[in-house]
């Protein structure tokens, strides 16, 4: 939602400077400012209604293009998924080399689960700009879920050398490492990731990587780390089962692996752990 208001926005700051002192140029500013205050709200009909109006007002303004691809999102957050992904896509005819519009559809297919659209989206924006970071993550974590770990390589190699110290490149370099087996080579990204944002899924992930090492103190550390955030995380209970029973504590493994289940952890992974 935020980023609809900042481009709304952005949008009346450039119409506010350039727009003539004409009825139609000072309603068109007015339906803008308008549909900012109804997305501030939440409430999107309202907002779609006043985008919608100003379109029809002035069809030939070439801001539309902007109007048309907060206009997506904004049929989106109201539940119109198939208008939002037609807006998006008739905004993206009209103007193919728009980074922002082909972002915001493929956020879109991102969430409804169409990851290869998605995947597509976000590669033609590292067509178009191979700079920057949000499309390259997002693509590498897309194909790391499809199985297609070259691509997502490419684009971690690509982010370390336009953003090395970005979150967003540990994260995409931890969760590659993390699904190729490469244990030893995850810890650093997650250990930069923990040093500036010490949540409990990142505790969680490092202490898997420390028990596929054999590291079981470190291990140990990190889940009672991980808990201290978060007593509920489902994730560090599972690891903490699979610890105790590297410990040769079976009881203490079934403890664990029972709470992690009662926490919304799938009973067939877990049993499958720590048998």
């Amino acid at each position: 939602m935020k980023r609809i208001i900042t481009s709304l926005l952005l949008i009346l700051s450039v119409v506010a400077t350039h727009a003539e002192c004409q009825p139609d140029s000072i309603r068109y500013f007015d339906l803008m400012g308008e549909a900012d205050k109804a997305i501030a709200g939440d409430d999107w009909n309202l907002a779609e209604q006043k985008l919608l109006e100003a379109l029809r007002l002035m069809p030939a303004n070439p801001v539309n293009i902007l109007l048309l691809s907060n206009l997506g999102m904004i049929r989106f957050h109201a539940g119109k998924t198939d208008e939002a992904i037609a807006t998006l896509t008739d905004a993206h005819t009209m103007a193919p080399a728009s980074v922002t519009i082909l972002q915001n559809r493929a956020r879109i297919y991102a969430e409804i689960g169409r990851d290869k659209d998605a995947i597509n989206d976000y590669a033609s924006i590292i067509a178009l700009d191979s700079t920057l970071v949000e499309p390259l993550f997002y693509h590498a974590m897309l194909s790391i879920n499809a199985g297609d770990l070259l691509s997502a390589d490419t684009d971690v190699t690509r982010l370390k050398t336009i953003s090395s110290n970005d979150r967003l490149t540990y994260l995409a370099d931890a969760t590659l490492a993390l699904h190729t087996g490469l244990y030893a080579q995850a810890i650093s990204p997650l250990s930069h990731l923990i040093d500036t944002d010490p949540t409990a899924g990142y505790y969680a992930s490092r202490s898997l990587c420390r028990l596929m090492l054999g590291q079981l103190q470190e291990a140990s550390d990190d889940i009672a780390r991980g808990l201290e955030i978060d007593p509920v995380d489902s994730e560090l209970y599972i690891y903490r089962a699979l610890l105790n029973k590297m410990r040769y504590r079976p009881e203490d493994a079934k403890s664990d692996a029972r709470r992690a289940i009662e926490l919304g952890a799938d009973a067939t992974r877990v049993n499958t752990l720590i048998q």
